[in-house]
């Protein structure tokens, strides 16, 4: 009778073969998709918010020159019976924040952001000559 012998990694190793690396990827789960495109004209930043109105983003630009793009909703569902008793209650939270850094060449009084079919779509435009001023701003949503 032949002896298996196991270690500690032998389970993850078969997944990794089996699957290949990247299902072992080491995301969160609560990170929404995002896609970043540049043209002459700026950058389109799309971040998946699906069930997420523009009450529950929040995009600003912080002191460091930082695009903060967080989004974050509460749900809760109740059932009770006659006398107030819960017989089912349920309730979620999801959060998410990104920091990206915005190049020099952009206008940041010209940012625009909406939440359209369950994504969040933020427009930067770029700008003929730098902007030297930082600050902090927010940003509207539509």
């Amino acid at each position: 009778m032949a002896l298996i012998r196991r270690t500690n990694s032998w389970l993850p190793s078969i997944f990794n073969d089996f699957f290949g690396n990247e299902w072992m990827e080491s995301r969160s789960l609560s990170s929404p998709a995002i896609n970043i495109q540049e043209s002459d004209k700026g950058f389109s930043v799309e971040v998946a918010v699906p069930g997420m109105t523009k009450q529950d983003c929040n995009v600003t630009i912080d002191e460091d020159n930082n695009l903060l793009i967080s989004v974050e909703k509460k749900t809760e569902n109740e059932e009770k019976d006659k006398d107030g008793v819960y017989l089912r209650r349920e309730f979620s939270y999801s959060q998410f924040q990104r920091r990206m850094l915005l190049p020099d060449n952009i206008e940041k009084d010209h940012i625009a952001a909406k939440v359209e079919d369950g994504v969040l779509k933020i427009e930067i435009p770029k700008s003929k000559e730098e902007e030297k001023a930082s600050k902090v701003k927010q940003i509207a949503i539509q």
